[in-house]
């Protein structure tokens, strides 16, 4: 499990993401470079990282299910997660 702070600051960075997300676009096809410059750092997409949406842990993500693979595997086993049958050959 991740800090709550860790999580909390994830979703802080995507929620000021989204607040810009038009004026940095503007700002962009403006080629107004100096302005965007003046836009907080954290409005920048690049700088998210994705985390597990369970527990918050960034590594061994897999985007395709928003979550790590030691959540995936857990709850995959549990027959939560529709569609994901364990291999076997």
């Amino acid at each position: 499990m991740a800090k709550k702070s860790k999580i909390a600051k994830a979703q802080r960075q995507a929620a000021t993401v989204k607040k810009y997300a038009a004026k940095r676009a503007a700002l962009k096809a403006a080629h107004d470079y100096k302005g965007l410059s003046l836009l907080p750092r954290d409005a920048s997409p690049v700088r998210l990282h994705n985390r597990d949406q369970y527990d918050g842990r960034p590594h061994a993500y897999m985007r395709k299910f928003g979550m790590s693979r030691l959540t995936f595997r857990r709850l995959a086993h549990e027959g939560k997660l529709p569609g994901v049958r364990k291999a076997s050959w």
